[in-house]
Parts: C-alpha cells; structure tokens; sequence
C-alpha cells in the first residue's frame, strides 16, 4: 500500500519561496494522477494543484501564476513550488494520489512577516 509522506514547510515572510515534497513509498506500482490540496483554519480542503502521470497539470486560480507542480517518476516524489507567497496562502497542504485516495499527513506552511 502507497504511503504519502510531505515534507519542506514552515515559516516564511510574504513574498518568498517555499519547495514542498510528497515522497510516496510503499508500493511500485505507478503512482498515476497526483494532487496538492491545502486546508486553512477554519476553511475546507480545496485543491491548489493535480499533476497526471504525463505531466499535465492544473492550478487553482489563487495560486496560477506562483505555484508550479512537478513530479520525478523515478523518486515517486511530487513536488510544489511556491512563490510570491501571500498570507492566505497559510494553511497545511497535503498530498493525495488520486487513484486510491490516499493522502499524507499534511505539511503546515505559515506566511507571516
């Protein structure tokens, strides 16, 4: 069974850059269609970003424009490149493989001067 483990928040001043990481382990099967969501306090889930297994991808359009999603097949690792963070971009952000539904734990990312 495929585990999600991500990893790279903290703490960061607006306007900066932050790498998060999804690394899967578990399972060698193909990871397929990959997804970044967040939570805020007191908000609901909601999607940031999906990569599929070739590489195509979407964006939330809060975040279009600053964020980029990525993925190395041969690490079955996803990545999420955040810049010009903004304050409401604070929140934990989970990982999630769609094909199982599966999510990690959550990585908290606070933009906060």
């Amino acid at each position: 069974q495929v585990q999600l483990v991500e990893s790279g928040g903290g703490l960061v001043q607006p306007g900066g850059s932050l790498r998060l990481s999804c690394a899967a382990s578990g399972s060698a099967v193909s990871l397929g269609a990959m997804g970044w969501y967040r939570q805020a306090p007191g908000k609901q889930r909601e999607l940031v970003a999906q990569i599929t297994s070739g590489g195509s991808t979407n964006y939330a359009g809060s975040v279009k424009g600053r964020f980029t999603i990525s993925r190395d097949n041969t690490k079955n690792t996803v990545y999420l490149q955040m810049s010009s963070l903004k304050p409401e971009d604070t929140a934990v952000y989970y990982c999630n493989r769609r094909a199982t539904n599966t999510w990690g734990k959550g990585t908290l990312v606070t933009v906060s001067s």
